[in-house]
Order: C-alpha cells, then structure tokens, then sequence
C-alpha cells in the first residue's frame, strides 16, 4: 500500500484559487493512479479528478471542468489540484487516493475504485 498525506487547504473567498498537494510514500507512486475525492458536510463523498499513473491522462467531474487541474510529479512523489474560480459548493473535505495502474480510469470513479487514502484537509470557500 502507499501512504498519502494531503495539504494546502484553508479558507478562500469565492472566485480565488487553492493548491492541494498530496505526498505519496511506501510503495513505487509511478505504479498507481491516482485521484482526488471531495466530501461536503451531509453528503456523499465524491469523485474531483484523477491522473493516470504516467500523467498523460487527466479526468474531471463536470462542474469542476475548467477550473480544477490534476498533476503530478513522479520524480517528487506528488500528485496536486489547482483549484481556480473557487465557489462555495466547493467548500468540503479534499482527500486523495490511489489506484493500481493496471485498472482503467473515467471521470465517473466511486469512492470503492481506490484503494488507499489520505486523511483530508478542509476547503472552505466563503461567499
């Protein structure tokens, strides 16, 4: 298994940007996808965006199209989320996950298709 710890949340107002990291040990990262969920207060946790083991491929959810952006830096062992145009129905529990590279990746991943987790960091935007 690898271990994953995120950072970089805080507080933002509505309309300004965030960068999450997350760093990844114990196991060879490069053989992993990986994927960063979200869980607001009373709601389900969901799928953000994933990034395929080698980076050369990127998946979003949908209301995060065109401000959110995966990457990641196999050389550093981090994968991270820039997070532009921030709106309060961000506001939740950021986590980050990884996945065997041997599976296939979607924008439409469940919580349930990865297999290791970090344990969080709080995004709060205001409006």
């Amino acid at each position: 298994q690898v271990q994953l710890v995120e950072s970089g949340g805080g507080l933002v107002q509505a309309g300004g940007s965030l960068r999450l990291s997350c760093a990844a040990s114990g196991r060879t990262f490069s053989g992993y996808h990986m994927g960063w969920f979200r869980q607001a207060p009373g709601k389900e946790r969901e799928f953000v965006a994933a990034i395929s083991w080698s980076g050369g491929s990127t998946y979003y959810q949908d209301s995060v199209k065109g401000r959110f952006f995966i990457s990641r830096d196999n050389a550093k062992n981090t994968v991270s989320l820039q997070m532009t145009n921030l709106k309060p129905e961000d506001t939740a529990v950021y986590y980050c996950a990884a996945r065997g590279s041997g599976w296939w990746l979607s924008s439409t991943h469940t919580p349930a298709d990865f297999h290791s987790w970090g344990q969080g960091t709080q995004v709060t935007v205001s409006s």
